[in-house]
């Protein structure tokens, strides 16, 4: 008798490749218009505001989903693993790249941040004891070299508070993406992202309370669709689109979709903000484009 073999994602029938390839897309998407949100968001709130009402939204959308689907609680051993999601992803993130975004250009924040997928994949590198070939590290390292000479650059030879606010979020971010995708092999993406913004909730909540008693609102058409944007979208239902799609066509095919996160943010800072691109940002996203290209042949 013949065994049948589990089919890969690549060898799934071609309508559900079709429909992982638009909702990894629709991911992305939602992703590219996190940073054009946040400045939207805080041309009506503080920093620590915005920062922590998003996330008090994007939980009680979380939590309503889990409780609708009756998603039982994580065990124990998971609990450390979620907090450090939730420090990475959920709140340290968020809060640096907005405090950048005070001063910081969208265009600008969204080449550094470019530099998120090789930074996660050196921290992943680092968690799993991976040995990555030495194009892997050649192509990291450029990278990285392409960025901060563009920071530098860009900040008239020295690096400002953004940057130092933006590298700060790549680290962060990346050790929460890195934790995410270790628990992601034992329950779905979205619960783990779920779970996290919950565990976010005894700080989030008291933190909105007293952000809005210190900073001021000035409620605008920009702000609300700002803050709804980066909460319901980018915190959580981007996420939900973007684990479908990856489980749908895998993870080598949804990355290299994520290459043009960047170039997308330089795309809705001009139509959404007007910001005027020097001709080093674009060039300095292509690159990280290239190097990540690179990242991912050589690993896979």
């Amino acid at each position: 008798m013949a065994v049948s073999t589990p089919r890969t994602p690549e060898q799934g029938p071609p309508a559900d490749r079709r429909s992982g390839t638009l909702q990894a897309a629709l991911g992305v998407t939602a992703f590219s218009l996190t940073f054009p949100a946040t400045a939207w968001g805080l041309e009506g709130f503080g920093p620590w505001s915005l920062v922590a009402v998003r996330s008090v939204l994007a939980a009680v959308i979380a939590g309503g989903c889990l409780l609708a689907l009756r998603v039982p609680v994580p065990a124990r051993r998971h609990w450390a693993g979620l907090a450090v999601v939730a420090a990475g992803v959920v709140l340290g993130f968020p809060l640096l790249t907005t405090l950048a975004l005070q001063t910081s250009t969208t265009a600008h924040a969204a080449v550094v941040v470019g530099l998120l997928p090789l930074t996660t994949a050196l921290l992943s590198a680092l968690r799993t004891g991976a040995r990555p070939s030495r194009m892997f590290w050649g192509a990291a390292l450029a990278g990285a070299a392409a960025v901060i000479a563009f920071t530098v650059q860009q900040s008239g030879g020295a690096l400002s508070s953004a940057d130092a606010y933006l590298f700060g979020a790549l680290l962060i971010c990346a050790a929460g993406y890195t934790e995410g995708g270790r628990l992601a092999r034992t329950m779905p993406g979205w619960q783990v992202i779920g779970w996290a913004l919950v565990l976010c909730l005894p700080l989030s909540v008291p933190g909105a309370l007293v952000a809005l008693s210190y900073e001021p609102v000035h409620l605008s058409a920009h702000s609300v669709a700002g803050l709804l944007w980066v909460a319901a979208g980018s915190q959580f239902l981007g996420l939900v689109v973007w684990y479908r799609g990856m489980a749908a066509i895998g993870i080598p095919k949804a990355s290299q979709l994520q290459l043009a996160q960047p170039l997308l943010t330089l795309v809705w800072s001009v139509l959404l903000l007007g910001e005027q691109l020097t001709p080093a940002a674009p060039l300095t996203a292509a690159a990280v484009l290239i190097c990540i290209a690179l990242t991912q042949r050589a690993r896979g």
